[in-house]
């Protein structure tokens, strides 16, 4: 269950109106709150690398990992990858999906599983390799890749000239697949980024913002989309927004009333990790 933006939005000008620390417009907030969201859901990485490197005879091991998977399940998506043979002939590669298996626009973030559909319609895990071993391999008929263990190399690369589009197209995340006789039917599993939170609004006849509770239409602008994280993020959400709202308006103490209550939070958050 996704964390409702009005409800964070609210008790962030409840706060600062109570304390009498100034005010956060709505455009400051869904800058902040996209900032805060984004955060967040980095810090989750970090915090699965840690818990890999925790003893897996801990008793409460699987339940944290699980707890992140839970917690990551939302941004976790599939696509085709493109073929594309605008490149060097013979370095062809694939793109990675900017839209999910449901049409929707993506923000790639990390890439997962990538699979070939062969001509028998089996699915065939692809191999991922570093540059080196990608290229030396295929020198040895002993080594080298073929349809039933296929691999590929996987890379962020920019500005490639891509024909009907703008010069200097940016375009990151290809795949280079071995053997080159697979052109098609590779299937990607992928993690995106979130999408940022709005809270939408009309102004009412003295000036006033009145939030706007229908989903957000991407066509016309308006309308409010919710934080897409975990609903357990909701306070820490709540206070990393107060402690930029601190920034924006210039108090130190909120800063830092607001970045010990986070970090306490995280350091709790440690302490069970490691007990």
């Amino acid at each position: 269950m996704a964390i409702n933006v009005n409800t964070v939005y609210q008790t962030v000008l409840s706060i600062l109106n109570k304390e009498q620390r100034g005010y956060l417009t709505p455009a400051e907030f869904n800058k902040v709150g996209a900032q805060v969201q984004l955060e967040v859901f980095e810090k989750y990485f970090e915090d699965l690398n840690q818990q890999l490197r925790v003893p897996q005879a801990d008793a409460d091991y699987s339940d944290r990992i699980m707890n992140l998977d839970e917690k990551l399940a939302i941004f976790k998506t599939f696509g085709d990858a493109t073929y594309n043979t605008i490149s060097t002939p013979g370095l062809a590669y694939f793109t990675l999906p900017t839209t999910d298996a449901y049409g929707a626009d993506v923000d790639f973030y990390r890439l997962g599983t990538v699979t070939h559909i062969d001509d028998r319609g089996n699915q065939i895990e692809l191999q991922r390799l570093s540059r080196t071993d990608f290229y030396n391999i295929e020198r040895s008929p002993l080594t080298k890749a073929t349809k039933s263990f296929p691999t590929y190399l996987y890379e962020n690369r920019g500005n490639i000239n891509v024909p009907n589009t703008p010069i200097n197209n940016h375009i990151q995340n290809i795949l280079y697949v071995n053997p080159t006789s697979i052109t098609s039917n590779i299937k990607v599993d992928y993690i995106r980024k979130p999408v940022p939170p709005i809270w939408g609004f009309s102004t009412g006849t003295v000036g006033q913002y009145i939030f706007d509770d229908n989903f957000f239409d991407i066509t016309t602008g308006l309308g409010s989309r919710d934080f897409e994280l975990h609903e357990s993020e909701q306070t820490n959400v709540i206070l990393r927004i107060l402690a930029y709202s601190g920034i924006i308006i210039e108090d130190p103490n909120i800063i830092q009333v607001a970045s010990q209550q986070v970090q306490g939070k995280e350091a709790n958050k440690n302490g069970k990790a490691s007990s």
